[in-house]
């Protein structure tokens, strides 16, 4: 049994997997959260002794790759973390050379759409495909490109960055960028443009069901709006009804550029497709190329929650095949 490695390094928690590649899946046997170190060298310690502890418990031997996932910018080839900014002090952080020391396997750093986009092509809703666009919807809107059946990674590991496209000469903050693709379409932006809307409508006398005054402004989030939504709150559907046109725009510009045969969406999307779907496939058929969105499918992340816990382990995959295929 081939076993695989895998480190997921965000702004709040760290994670380490190990999981046991069979033929064309791979199990998670384990996997240790603990909370991100604000120094680096602590947190690459605590890393170190978690995948210590998880091979040790599962396997007398080592790991034929290791993987590791983290937003960016980064330097793939390099190895290096590029000062993200979830990541404050993690300015040329080498995390590819101390492991290959250590371990003497292959190992592989990827942005985490990317590995999120490879997670959801081997195992998850873009099985099969040559052509997939997983798109994160979550914290921020990034994408991972699948092209002709490979990762495409850009010329300096900055491809897919959609959130920072300009939808609209104005609208909600999102990638330092007003109007943004991530400005209308990630949890942040969400809760901003709810915000905006229930001011409005608590100065008029007509205070939403989920937020009934200004004190209560800072614990919108994407959740909240989405939950009332879901219920059938008037301005809150009216939220979700621009993120779902935008996000349709969005959409409409990937189709028409890259054709896809399928665009896997995240997080949020998985959460409120009931919601979003009508809006968005009612936009794309008036903003995309018939011939185009005909072949294309949209759908929701396959492996759910779960799309994180096997992007590191997709990138060691990755990894491990390029070994054998060298070999």
């Amino acid at each position: 049994m081939t076993m695989l490695a895998a480190i997921d390094i965000g702004g709040t928690k760290c994670a380490v997997s190990l999981g046991a590649m069979e033929q064309d899946r791979v199990v998670i046997l384990e996997k240790i959260c603990f909370t991100t170190p604000s120094k680096p060298k602590v947190a690459m310690d605590d890393i170190t002794v978690a995948l210590e502890t998880v091979i040790s418990r599962h396997s007398e031997q080592t790991p034929a790759a290791l993987g590791i996932s983290c937003g960016g910018p980064l330097n793939s080839q390099a190895g290096l973390i590029l000062s993200p900014p979830n990541l404050p002090g993690w300015d040329n952080i080498d995390v590819i050379t101390p492991f290959r020391a250590r371990y003497g396997i292959p190992v592989g750093l990827q942005n985490d759409a990317n590995a999120c986009a490879l997670a959801e092509w081997r195992f998850g809703a873009g099985k099969g495909c040559r052509n997939m666009i997983f798109l994160t919807f979550g914290t921020g809107m990034g994408a991972g490109l699948i092209l002709n059946g490979q990762l495409y990674r850009g010329t300096n590991d900055m491809a897919g960055e959609v959130g920072h496209v300009r939808l609209e000469a104005e609208g909600p903050l999102g990638y330092g960028k007003e109007g943004s693709f991530e400005g209308f379409c990630s949890g942040g932006g969400i809760a901003k443009l709810a915000q905006t809307m229930v001011i409005k409508a608590i100065l008029e006398g007509k205070a939403p069901s989920f937020c009934n005054n200004m004190n209560d402004l800072d614990g919108l989030s994407a959740e909240t709006v989405g939950k009332a939504a879901q219920e059938g709150d008037p301005l809150a559907r009216h939220v979700f009804n621009l993120v779902g046109r935008r996000l349709g725009q969005g959409l409409a510009m990937l189709v028409d550029i890259l054709n896809p045969e399928r665009i896997v969406i995240g997080s949020i999307y998985g959460r409120q497709q009931e919601l979003l779907e009508p809006i968005i496939m009612t936009t794309l058929r008036q903003e995309a190329l018939s011939l185009s969105l005909d072949v294309c499918e949209i759908v929701p992340a396959g492996l759910g929650e779960q799309v994180g816990d096997y992007a590191g382990l997709s990138v060691a995959m990755d990894m491990f095949e390029k070994r054998a295929g060298e070999g």
